[in-house]
């Protein structure tokens, strides 16, 4: 049934099968594509389940697409608007995702994933567009009162029942739009930290970040750390970890190759240098440390 391939799909998730979670996600829309009406919600549910396996795997148009089409069924729904937000942060469209996590805000003025979202739109925007930034805006929707009290949080007071089941975290993959943001905030601020030569407080961030999002940069990053404090064998684990996300990284094959040289593990090194050179060929730190590994 539709709910068991999602729930199938679900745990499929929380093992960080992404792909496969996708998979059954899209088997459980198919089921139900003949249903109507009836299973709008069931389906918005889905598709919003479907966008976090898209944005974890970094196809954030194909996230932004599902966020789309699951709003069409349910209209104002959170979770699909901060997927979409972050999608579209991440291909730095930084207006539509602030129209979107201002639209959110409006749904629930409480939601702090929502809140650092327009804080950073803001500061991105300010800087791209300079102070009349916010005239270059799509509009923002007015939320009527009845999507409010839909999507909003339950008072204290109010049965959990009232929450609409497809849109509540049970049965949701448990990597939600909020976690993937807190990410983002937890890289930026590891970035921060490099900029400061503070590298052990960095790796500390990145670290926390990669427990909630396991993001290619975030690696490549860590390892430039790692790197730099002389451990050499975790630089390479990292890299390892990012060219299982992305395998044609150049960053993650170059930082690979020059801790494998300091391993003294040459072989290897030119290995990872030869494979980078493939993907860009007149890579000039490629090139030259391929020089240096040929005369070690």
């Amino acid at each position: 049934s539709a709910r068991e391939l999602r729930c199938a799909g679900n745990e499929e998730f929380r093992r960080g099968q992404y792909g496969a979670a996708a998979a059954l996600y899209s088997r459980a829309l198919e089921l139900l594509e003949t249903a109507g009406e009836a299973a709008a919600e069931e389906r918005s549910a889905l598709l919003a389940n479907r966008a976090a396996c898209h944005l974890r795997d970094g196809a954030c148009r194909l996230c932004v697409a599902d966020c789309c089409s699951a709003l069409s069924l349910a209209p104002f729904a959170i979770k699909p608007l901060l997927r979409r937000a972050a999608a579209y942060e991440a291909l730095e469209s930084y207006g539509q995702a602030y129209v979107d996590y201002r639209t959110v805000l409006q749904v629930d003025c409480s939601m702090q994933a929502a809140h650092d979202g327009v804080n950073r739109m803001t500061k991105a925007l300010l800087e791209k567009d300079g102070a009349n930034w916010r005239e270059k805006l799509p509009p923002i929707p007015t939320v009527p009162i009845a999507a409010q009290k839909r999507w909003g949080v339950p008072s204290a007071g109010a049965p959990a029942a009232a929450a609409p089941p497809g849109n509540t975290p049970q049965g949701d993959p448990d990597q939600t739009a909020a976690g993937i943001e807190r990410a983002r905030t937890l890289k930026e601020e590891g970035n921060e930290l490099v900029k400061k030569g503070n590298h052990k407080k960095a790796i500390e961030k990145y670290s926390e970040s990669l427990k909630l999002n396991q993001d290619c940069a975030t690696y490549t990053n860590r390892a430039l750390c790692y790197l730099t404090l002389k451990q050499h064998k975790e630089a390479v684990q990292d890299c390892t970890e990012a060219l299982r996300l992305d395998p044609k990284n150049v960053k993650a094959f170059y930082r690979r190759a020059q801790a494998l040289k300091e391993l003294k593990d040459y072989k290897s090194s030119i290995a990872d240098i030869n494979s980078l050179l493939k993907i860009e060929p007149k890579n000039t730190a490629a090139l030259r440390l391929l020089q240096e590994l040929k005369r070690a």
